[in-house]
């Protein structure tokens, strides 16, 4: 049995965990580096081709965004995740090829007229799509053998719909051996989605700590902070951009903004439009209603259970097509708008940010953790000028962070569900800034 770190080490994303057991080769997640890439992670041990097994913890990129590049180099083995995260990577890979791809057409536009260098796009559509085929779904809490010697089981984590923590037993000879991976620990009293659920019993174990030196600062009521940020924008009649991770976090800001209308916490423009402009948060939004019964909390089920959309708040529009995307921004009217990539990297809110962020009436509000290096980080930290597009782009908007709405356990829930394994030999830390 041999456990070899690969990404994620002191650093929060590229997650990556090679594990040599019972004749065979396993990855434990294959991420893509999000935001500034720190630290050279060292190689897999191995060729593409010689990995039997990827067992995902979930669906987020800096997890399984590599996926498509392991099969583009050979990978033919097969990829094990929960039935949800098996649902939502069908699309997420999709949107990351599409944007590999985009990006390279218009790098390469560039490249001609400088004489540059081609770009070409880490991987494609097809590649992508090859991936998502080698895709092997699985319930929640339900031992399964993988292969002659080892079993795994998936646990929800709490972390996003489908998201979970992976134990797996190991059987050498007369050696036994029981590993957690705890993927990505999720918050609790958190908007939709079940608390993470505790684990009692490891030999080792492998746990992130992307919040492991901090605390959330949360909010006594999260409605009331998010609708005075509306209602002091509304009043100067300026609109409200929400960059917003497409999966997960937008349909907790549409469960949000649903009850921040129900309480009529909003007087100027009380029923004021929502905008959904992401097609990937828009397939998202019907994968999550699709496993309401699998990762719902109790207070989303009850909703349901009135027959109710928890997250179909009122006055929504949603855009698929780009001219619908364009057509958010000639509209003048006080509104909402969510829109992809959180952390402002790729994706149509840099559109919206081309468009709103030189207005002093608007509020660019941030729900969500931005990583070192990225655009929303830039924002965060007071940049008076970004470039977007090739435009320099003044900063007048007012831009503020909304704490509280974390899909990470703190240090505190990190601490919580460490104590509930009984005495490990060994705590291995990986997924956090060093």
């Amino acid at each position: 049995m041999k456990l070899v770190f690969i990404g994620a080490t002191h650093e929060v994303t590229g997650s990556c965990t090679y594990l040599e057991a019972c004749g065979k080769r396993i990855l434990i997640d294959f991420g893509m580096e999000q935001g500034r890439d720190t630290y050279e992670n060292v190689r897999i041990p191995c060729t593409p081709g010689e990995i039997d097994y990827v067992l995902l913890t979930h669906a987020h990129i800096d997890h399984s965004g590599l996926l498509p590049l392991l099969f583009a180099g050979g990978f033919t083995g097969s990829i094990h995740a929960t039935d949800a995260t098996t649902s939502l990577c069908s699309i997420m890979l999709r949107d990351s090829a599409h944007i590999q791809e985009f990006e390279a057409e218009w790098r390469n536009r560039k490249a001609k007229r400088t004489g540059a260098e081609p770009y070409v796009p880490l991987y494609t559509m097809q590649e992508a799509l090859g991936a998502i085929d080698l895709f092997v779904p699985h319930p929640y809490d339900r031992i399964e053998t993988l292969c002659p010697g080892i079993q795994i089981r998936f646990v929800d984590a709490g972390h996003l719909l489908g998201s979970s923590s992976i134990e797996i037993w190991l059987t050498e000879q007369d050696t036994q051996r029981k590993l957690v991976f705890s993927g990505d620990i999720g918050n609790y009293d958190q908007p939709l989605l079940r608390d993470p659920q505790y684990l009692t019993e490891a030999d080792y174990v492998v746990m992130e700590s992307t919040y492991g030196n901090r605390l959330h600062d949360k909010p006594k009521a999260y409605e009331p902070a998010l609708a005075e940020i509306l209602e002091s924008t509304f009043a100067k009649g300026g609109s409200v951009i929400i960059p917003s991770f497409a999966v997960g976090r937008t349909q907790e800001m549409l469960y949000f903004l649903k009850r921040v209308k129900e309480a009529h916490l909003v007087k100027t423009c009380p029923d004021f439009p929502v905008y959904v402009d992401s097609p990937l948060a828009i397939e998202a939004t019907e994968i999550f209603q699709k496993n309401q019964k699998s990762c719902f909390d109790e207070e989303a089920m009850e909703y349901v259970r009135r027959g109710e959309n928890p997250i179909g708040v009122s006055n929504l529009h949603v855009a698929v097509t780009s001219d619908a995307s364009r057509a958010i921004n000639f509209d003048t009217s006080c509104k909402v708008i969510l829109s992809a990539s959180g952390m402002c990297e790729a994706g149509r809110i840099k559109h919206h940010l081309k468009h709103n962020l030189w207005k002093p009436e608007n509020t660019i509000l941030f729900v969500g953790y931005q990583a070192e290096g990225t655009l929303g980080r830039r924002l965060l930290e007071g940049a008076q000028t970004v470039t977007i597009f090739g435009e320099p782009i003044q900063v007048a908007a007012r831009i503020c962070k909304l704490p509280g709405l974390s899909g990470h356990a703190d240090q505190s829930g990190l601490r919580t569900w460490a104590s509930k394994l009984k005495d490990p030999k060994k705590f291995f830390v990986i997924h956090g800034e060093t």
